[in-house]
Parts: C-alpha cells; structure tokens; sequence
C-alpha cells in the first residue's frame, strides 16, 4: 500500500472518531453520521464503521445492513480522477457499455472499484444528460461525448503524460 494512502486512511479514522463524537449515542443519529463520513471522504472505511458501531453501541453487520440498503454510500474511495460512463439508453444503444469494458480493460478495475494508488475510479451512471453526444463518459468533470474505444486509451495517455510532467517539474524544483 502507498504511504500516501496509509497516512490518508489514519486520518481518516481520526477524523471519524472527532466527528462522531458530536453526534449523541443514539440509533436515530446512524444515518446522519454515514451521510457525514461520505461528505467529509467520499466513502465509507470499514475502520469508520467499526466506530460508528463502537460509538452508538450497535453491531457492525447492523451498520453495513443499514450503509448497503441505501445506493447513496460508497464503500470504496473514489480516486482523485473519477470516471462515470453514461449508460441510458441513448448512451447504451451507441455502445456504452464497450467504453465501460475498455475504461475497465486499461485501469485493471471493475465499475464501482478504484485503482490501488487511488488515481482513478470508474462508476456506472443512468445518464448525464447529453444524449446528442452520445456515448458519454464524464472524466473528472470533463464532458468526453462521442466516446470511441481509441478514445479511452487516449484520455488515460494524457494523464500518464500529466503526471510525468509534474514528476519532472517537482524533480527540477528540488535540484
């Protein structure tokens, strides 16, 4: 795991414990803690739960039921470079569901998942309201219609380049 993520997560769980400790040793308050945690990091740690649960004196699985009934929580953290591919129906009849499977191919993750240095995370959307461009993924908050499978290839290039340009930037500052 990269240090950048383990130093991520302990804070984290510290933040949870201050966060929860506002909130009133009540059941009724359940909903209202997770709905903070997703704010405050975008998903819910199993760490996090496991306080949660500690805090208002309930089981975990009680926790996990309650997180899992509701499509609002995540259980995985989105990466810092979000992917949602359109799937309605203007999106899916124009082959969206072959530009999830290359999104899916080329990043070594399923819909739902983030990649293990938490660059990228790919999630299955209705519909993002630009049926004309269809296919449509949504890449950060950039609008990419027209999807192609040899434009995705080409949207992850450009962040291998961006990313190798800042390393050679910060790698010159520090000479």
């Amino acid at each position: 795991m990269h240090e950048t993520v383990k130093a991520e997560e302990a804070w984290i769980i510290d933040d949870t414990r201050a966060q929860i400790s506002k909130f009133e040793k009540k059941r009724e308050n359940l909903i209202s803690i997770l709905q903070l945690i997703q704010h405050r990091h975008g998903y819910l740690p199993p760490e996090s739960m496991k306080h949660v649960a500690q805090h208002l004196g309930m089981a975990v699985s009680e926790i996990f039921g309650v997180a899992t009934f509701y499509n609002q929580f995540r259980f995985h953290p989105p990466g810092r470079n979000p992917i949602n591919v359109c799937l309605g129906t203007a999106c899916h009849v124009r082959g969206g569901e072959v530009i999830l499977e290359n999104f899916e191919r080329k990043l070594e993750i399923k819909a739902g998942q983030t990649t293990p240095d938490r660059e990228f995370s790919i999630d299955r959307v209705a519909c993002v309201g630009c049926c004309a461009l269809a296919p449509v993924a949504v890449v950060g908050e950039t609008v990419q219609g027209k999807m192609a499978p040899s434009k995705v290839e080409g949207i992850l290039l450009g962040f291998q380049i961006e990313k190798e340009k800042e390393r050679k930037r910060h790698e010159s500052e520090s000479n």
